[in-house]
């Protein structure tokens, strides 16, 4: 370009007027892109929450359901109008075990498993109080 006379000058002004003008659209259109996803991403969320929100409701209500099906007044009904013939087990049948089931259960299913993983046959005791084998 010739830089000698002012047309030139006024050229190159023009042609980096355009060249700022471009860029600052491209990030104008960049940011509004971004805050379109951060919208999109925002909903998708809320809706989500919403999803889990309710997910959680329903099942406590159907825990709520499941405890008062196993109460035992229900139970007993139950038993009566099925014509079932079930009785409430004797208090020698219930064996009471003190401390945590949870961590009990966990103890055992982990003495399988490290059982298994070492070779040996781990061999559970079951309880049969009618006498008949099985």
């Amino acid at each position: 370009m010739n830089t000698k006379n002012a047309r030139a000058f006024a050229t190159q002004l023009l042609v980096a007027a355009l060249v700022v003008l471009g860029a600052g659209g491209g990030l104008g259109f960049a940011i509004v892109d971004l805050r379109q996803e951060i919208s999109l991403s925002a909903n998708t969320a809320r809706v989500l929450e919403q999803r889990v929100v309710e997910t959680e409701r329903r099942i406590a209500e159907l825990g709520g359901a499941i405890a008062a099906e196993q109460s035992p007044e229900v139970l007993a009904a139950r038993n009566e109008s099925f014509a079932l013939g079930l009785v409430r087990p004797a208090e020698s049948q219930v064996v009471r075990v003190a401390g945590s089931v949870t961590d009990r259960l966990t103890a055992k299913r982990q003495a399988e498993i490290f059982a298994a993983e070492s070779g040996r046959v781990l061999t559970p005791v079951r309880f049969n109080t009618g006498g008949a084998q099985r």
